[in-house]
């Protein structure tokens, strides 16, 4: 049985596991129930009325959260010559070819996004059954594919998150820290569940965005009213 401290048990007595809240004061309570001594992840679940299993029910895509996600983000990019250099000033933390790929053939995976110029695919195809399971394998879909290597590596440095749904129609990101403004969140907040939103399938039957909840990395959840945010 797992251990649960008595300050999260009292904590979680806080929450009312079956009411709906609203946005600002779901918010507003997973700070509040944040009391770690670091800087907890806020973080968003929202379930979707989708089968991932079918293709045309996927739901993936990158938004640029506004207030930024209070991480820092180390990026790595499969660029030669100019490209490389390109992403080396626009900050790109590893950079390299045939070296990158041979330090991930490794196990030397010293980054949290990677990106790859468009003519360099053809060299990181050797290591996508690495990347890919990481779900770190650059794709043309998620900007990640890109000649514009600079603009890439400031999206990724500056807010930029992935959201990918998982097999049971749940998609999970974070949306800044504990010590952001409440209004921040709100503001990362309103930036994730519009992009997800938008992104809605064909293929999705139903009502698409049927439950949402919001917590700190170590808090209860807290279940948000979806009819107040559900376009």
């Amino acid at each position: 049985m797992a251990f649960v401290s008595k300050k999260k048990k009292a904590l979680a007595t806080t929450i009312d596991r079956e009411k709906l809240h609203g946005v600002d004061e779901a918010i507003a309570l997973a700070k509040a129930n944040a009391t770690s001594k670091f800087d907890e992840t806020i973080e968003v679940a929202l379930n979707l009325g989708v089968d991932p299993r079918h293709a045309d029910q996927m739901v993936r895509g990158v938004v640029s959260l506004p207030k930024g996600t209070g991480k820092t983000v180390r990026v790595a990019v499969f660029a030669k010559d100019a490209k490389a250099e390109e992403a080396r000033a626009a900050g790109a933390d590893v950079v390299g070819a045939e070296d990158l790929i041979e330090a991930i053939t490794n196990g030397n995976i010293d980054f949290d996004r990677a990106i790859a110029s468009p003519d360099m695919m053809g060299l990181v195809g050797r290591v996508a059954k690495i990347l890919g399971p990481k779900g770190m394998m650059p794709n043309p879909k998620l900007g990640t594919v890109t000649p514009n290597v600079a603009q890439a590596v400031k999206d990724a440095k500056g807010g930029q998150v992935e959201y990918r749904v998982e097999k049971a129609g749940i998609i999970h990101s974070g949306i800044g820290k504990a010590s952001f403004a409440a209004e921040d969140l709100r503001a990362n907040f309103d930036a994730l569940v519009g992009a997800v939103v938008k992104a809605k399938p064909a293929g999705a039957k139903g009502k698409y965005l049927r439950k949402a909840a919001i917590s700190s990395s170590m808090g209860p959840g807290i279940k948000i009213d979806v009819a107040e945010i559900a376009a």
